[in-house]
This record gives C-alpha cells, structure tokens and sequence, in this order.
C-alpha cells in the first residue's frame, strides 16, 4: 500500500482547536441549561467541562442507538466505545471529533483513566431490566452512573484535601437518587425498578403500582423515606464547597441549588410522579445560573 493510500484510508483527527469547538457544540445543543452552569467557570476549566460532557453524552448515546432493540450489537458497540476510549487515552485522537479535547483534558488535568471505565460500566448495567434488591445495590448503580461523573469534574475543578472525593462521591449519590425519584413511573416501565424493593415491601407498593398505578398513602411514604435518603446525602456532601477552587463554587452552588430544587418540588406536589412529569422550571434554573454569574467572584 503507497503512503498516498494508507493516508486515506486512515481516520482524519480533528484539531484541538476544532475538537474543543465540537464539544462546545454537543454541551450546548445537550446539555441545555447546565451548560450555562459551565459559563461560570473560567475558560480552559469551561471547555473541560464541555470535552468530558460530550464524552459522557456519546457514552449514553449508545443505548439510545437504533440498534439498541439489539442488546447483543447494544453490548458490542459498548465494547467498542470502551476499546475507543482506551486508546484516546493513550494518545491515539484518530476518528471521533471529540477524542482530542478529551485527551487534553484529561492529561491536563490529571484525571484518573479508571473513572470513565466505570462510567462506562454504568451504562452497561442498564442493558437488561433490573431490580434494584436492597440500598447498597441502588448505591452502587449511583456511584458509577453519577458519583464518577462528580469525581472526574473535581480534578476539573480543582480541591484541595483527599476529601473533596468522598464529598463529591456522596454528591452524586443525592443528584441521581432525586433523578430516580422524578423518573420512577417511566424507569418503571422500562423494567428498571431503582428504588430497593427491600424498602417497597416495607410500605407495601408493588412494581406494577410505579408502573401504572397511583401515588396512595403507601407511595407517598415512600417516596418521602427515599427523598429523606436522598437530602441526607445532600447534608453530607455540603462540605465539598468548600474544599474546590474559588473559581470552581458558584458552578456547584448551581448544579446543587437546581437538583435540590427539583427534590423540593418533588415533596411540595406530595411525590405526584406517577401521574404527571415535575421538573424545575427553566426560568428557574436560569435564574439560578444568572446568581452563580453575578457572583461568582
């Protein structure tokens, strides 16, 4: 094969330039109002936020593929994400737009490889329905479907002590356990039961209730038992605020106003999840967003 023809065939690599404009791109049309939340953040931790979202968005993607219906092309193109990922770590940016910026940030800022090994295994574990046993189950499917995202982003960020990893660990166990609590009659009916049903047989609701039945007295109080799971986890991670940059706080203040906000909202319309969608409004969270901007400094 000539030189000419090798170089053809292989895959073109973006420049850092474009690769960083790329991810600013899928942060903005995804991400919606969170990627506002990045604009309060200085520029190179800006478009660090955005090259690690665009990777955790192609990452959760792939169950949304086409071929999904298909979990063993569901499993093979996770594998492949995974050998991707491999060596766009080591080096190799070739093919995908994204890989560059990627490998830029994360040799920038010293992120540990194993993190998006397990936010790939999060994925993973979603591509069979799922009965979540008991707490520890749950805790786990959170840690790597949410813990790891705020484990990443703090290397991002920067911190200042080891515990700024279990504050942040603990922070993404309360953000994913108040997105289970809004999605459980639609999660439901895709056969993935989050809530243990250690804590379902406690207050006597059965599956088929979260999926197609009403919000009764045995709902309600457990919901409100899990979303008090969920605020002590929120209590707990407080201190994080205050072991990141300066610079770093107001994209937190931010990111945990709205999710606690959401989990207010949750409890003000008395846990009506199953008849009805509740989210905070954008206004809100634009108003939100506009504070953390105001003062950030």
């Amino acid at each position: 094969m000539s030189t000419a023809t090798a170089a053809l065939l292989k895959p073109a690599t973006a420049t850092l330039e474009d690769s960083y404009r790329h991810c600013r791109q899928i942060a903005r049309a995804r991400a919606k109002n969170f990627y506002y939340s990045f604009l309060v953040l200085p520029k190179p931790q800006r478009d660090a936020m955005c090259a690690i979202y665009a990777f955790m968005r192609q990452c959760d993607d792939l169950s949304d593929d086409p071929a999904a219906a298909d979990k063993s092309k569901l499993a093979e193109s996770i594998a492949q994400w995974r050998v991707d990922t491999d060596w766009a770590l080591r080096g190799d940016v070739a093919g995908n737009p994204i890989w560059p910026a990627f490998h830029d940030t994360v040799k920038r800022y010293g992120i540990p490889h194993r993190f998006f090994y397990e936010m790939i295994d999060g994925i993973a574990s979603d591509l069979e329905p799922r009965q979540m046993s008991t707490f520890d189950e749950l805790y786990d499917y959170c840690y790597h479907v949410a813990s790891v995202v705020g484990l990443t982003i703090i290397h991002i960020w920067g911190f200042r002590s080891p515990k700024a990893l279990l504050f942040a660990e603990k922070c993404g166990v309360a953000f994913q356990l108040t997105n289970i609590l809004r999605d459980v009659r639609e999660d439901a009916q895709l056969g993935r039961v989050y809530l243990p049903l250690a804590d379902l047989d406690r207050f006597g609701v059965t599956v088929e209730q979260l999926q197609f039945g009403k919000e009764n007295e045995g709902f309600v109080k457990l919901m409100e038992f899990e979303a008090e799971r969920a605020r002590a986890y929120y209590n707990e991670s407080a201190p994080l605020a205050g072991l990141i940059s300066r610079d770093s706080r107001a994209c937190l203040w931010a990111l945990r106003k709205i999710y606690m906000g959401l989990l207010s909202r949750l409890e003000q319309a008395n846990f009506a999840v199953l008849s009805r969608r509740i989210n905070v409004p954008t206004r809100t969270k634009l108003g939100i967003l506009l504070w953390a901007m105001l003062t950030r400094k």
